[in-house]
């Protein structure tokens, strides 16, 4: 790795949390966490030279390609942060479990991480359904848990152990809507969701919800289930309706053939859009015609010019040959990284101690843009809207945060 651009990346993304307003000194204290109950259990110590932090990712099954760009991600930050020293001459030790795509493996693999390997926090993992059940095993266990890429609203319900580093659904769903009826001037739009998918369940209700309040129609909204391959239905149901938008909030192993059947049932000459869901190198050719001069929503894109996003994209290909496919190497880094910055700043080295200085974490400077946890436990973050071109992503524009309660 060049030297230069490591201790370049860690000084953006770890040494400058300390002049961008965190807090430098962790409590006690519970957190002041909004209608967030905290854990009763005491969580793990750490024990020895080590510090041991949990990730768990989809290394194998249909999510594969987040999974993989995850454990990348995190491991990149962990092996920074301990070329720059460590904490008090300790070292972190990332241990990673896969979950299969499954939310029963989302659950087993964080119960072994919590049970097993006594880690001090959980970094992980990108979709909604598994995460959901791998939040439960740590608040149980007061445990912290700093999600990379799970956007349902209710994650962070769960209590005060669990985080995230990505936006919300709240925000997304809003934010889409916003551009849809702002720049892409949509009025009267059909949504398409896939309901056996927790995350699209909920982003497709945000969108709505939105969509509305700015002063929009949904025409109809059609659903259909996970590994469904013919959309032929669906989407002639949709066109009789007449729609002049399509909002398809679901997962990019879907968006595809969606994409290239609606041309053949003639609503081709639509607007469609969607969520962060849709980030995969293969979305073009699955797409084909049918995907190209769409929007989604994401976390960030390795074009942007800032100096973070480049730093990371460099040492990233560096280490691994290649830039990282989808925005969630970027999120895992970053993730890890609000667990690093707040291990430096609480007040021991447990659990209890960790899950006070991650909620503390102010203007973090991270790949995918400054995060703020909120009392609520989620990031507070701009969104970046990306165009679909044959050459692959463009960054079009950014979204700042802003609150939608629906």
């Amino acid at each position: 790795m060049n030297q230069r651009l490591f201790l370049l990346s860690f000084a953006v993304v770890f040494a400058a949390t300390a002049i961008s307003g965190c807090k430098t000194e962790g409590s006690d204290n519970a957190p002041a966490q909004t209608g967030r109950e905290l854990p009763t259990a005491e969580g793990n110590k750490q024990e020895g030279d080590t510090i041991k932090i949990g990730v768990i990712a989809s290394l194998n099954g249909e999510q594969q390609p987040w999974g993989i760009d995850s454990q990348r991600g995190a491991q990149l930050a962990v092996d920074q942060f301990n070329e720059a020293g460590g904490i008090g001459g300790k070292r972190v030790q990332l241990i990673v479990e896969d979950t299969g795509s499954k939310p029963e493996g989302g659950k087993s693999a964080t119960e072994k991480l919590v049970g097993k390997d006594h880690v001090l926090a959980v970094v992980g993992e990108v979709a909604s359904g598994i995460t959901l059940p791998a939040a439960d095993v740590c608040q149980e266990n007061g445990v912290p848990l700093v999600a990379v890429g799970a956007t349902r609203v209710d994650l962070t319900e769960k209590g005060g152990a669990i985080f995230r580093a990505c936006f919300t659904d709240n925000f997304q769903g809003a934010a889409m809507a916003k551009f849809a009826y702002d720049d892409l001037k949509l009025r009267n739009v059909a949504i398409l969701t896939d309901r056996k998918l927790p995350y699209s369940t909920g982003l497709s209700e945000v969108f709505i919800k939105a969509f509305k309040s700015f002063g929009g129609q949904v025409a109809t909204e059609e659903q259909y289930e996970s590994g469904t391959v013919d959309f032929t239905a669906q989407l002639t149901n949709i066109k009789a309706k007449k729609p002049d938008g399509l909002f398809c909030s679901g997962y990019f192993t879907e968006i595809g053939p969606i994409a290239r059947q609606r041309r053949t049932v003639g609503l081709g000459d639509i607007s469609m859009f969607g969520g962060d869901g849709w980030d995969s190198t293969t979305l073009i050719e699955a797409g084909g015609a049918g995907v190209i001069g769409s929007y989604f929503l994401n976390h960030y894109h390795n074009s942007e010019k800032r100096e973070e996003v480049q730093s990371f994209v460099t040492n990233f290909k560096a280490k691994y040959g290649a830039e990282p496919a989808t925005a969630m190497g970027a999120l895992a880094y970053d993730a890890t990284g609000v667990v690093l910055e707040a291990l430096k700043r609480a007040s021991s080295l447990d659990s209890k101690a960790l899950i006070t200085a991650i909620s503390e974490t102010k203007d973090f400077k991270g790949v995918s843009g400054n995060i703020t946890i909120g009392a609520d436990g989620n990031a507070e973050k701009p969104a970046l809207v990306l165009r679909i071109e044959k050459t692959g992503f463009v960054a079009h524009k950014q979204i700042p945060f802003f609150r939608f309660e629906g």
